[in-house]
């Protein structure tokens, strides 16, 4: 939010430059430090880790919207209407869908077989959060949308993905359903 203010304040309010870096600070933030627990992981040459493959699936997920604000531009999308409802969406969970697609992976090597994998997958309590916000999220950004919501400086930019970043979800469910099993 402090980066969309300053940059309004600056007379950025609708800088294609600044909406990505509003943007991706908004919604990949937390991608950052997850992608270094992984590689943490990886050079004490840990187990590998559902939370482990999660973080890379994070880490990798996090240049997908960069590729699909600037696609959308050059096509003449626009970014601030209806039918750019799609990229704050990506900001904020092109990471998650990064990370449910390198759980159902982890998934698929621990147990052995795709039915087996797919199997766990929808027994998981973190997966099905992650599953859930994937397609609930577009719906409530295209709701404000067509509301009449639209990130026509960098401050909306940023709430606009923040809201929509709800990647927070399935590590606490997954803390949560640790916590239940250690009482």
């Amino acid at each position: 939010m402090l980066a969309g203010a300053v940059l309004d304040f600056l007379g950025f309010q609708r800088s294609a430059i600044g909406h990505w870096f509003v943007r991706t600070l908004s919604g990949e933030g937390e991608s950052l430090f997850e992608g270094i627990y992984a590689l943490r992981q990886r050079l004490r040459r840990a187990r590998t880790s559902m939370a482990e493959a999660y973080g890379w699936g994070k880490l990798f997920g996090m240049a997908v919207p960069w590729v699909i604000d600037l696609g959308s531009r050059l096509l003449g999308v626009d970014v601030y209407g209806v039918e750019g409802f799609y990229i704050p969406y990506f900001y904020a969970l092109s990471d998650q869908i990064g990370a449910n697609v390198s759980g159902l992976l982890f998934l698929k090597k621990k147990e052995g077989s795709w039915s087996k994998a797919v199997g766990q997958y929808f027994r998981h309590p973190v997966m099905l959060a992650s599953l859930v916000i994937i397609f609930a999220v577009p719906v409530g950004l295209l709701v404000a949308r067509v509301s009449g919501f639209s990130p026509t400086n960098q401050t909306f930019t940023a709430l606009e993905t923040i809201a929509a970043n709800l990647c927070w979800v399935p590590p606490l469910i997954g803390w949560l359903k640790e916590r239940k099993s250690s009482s």
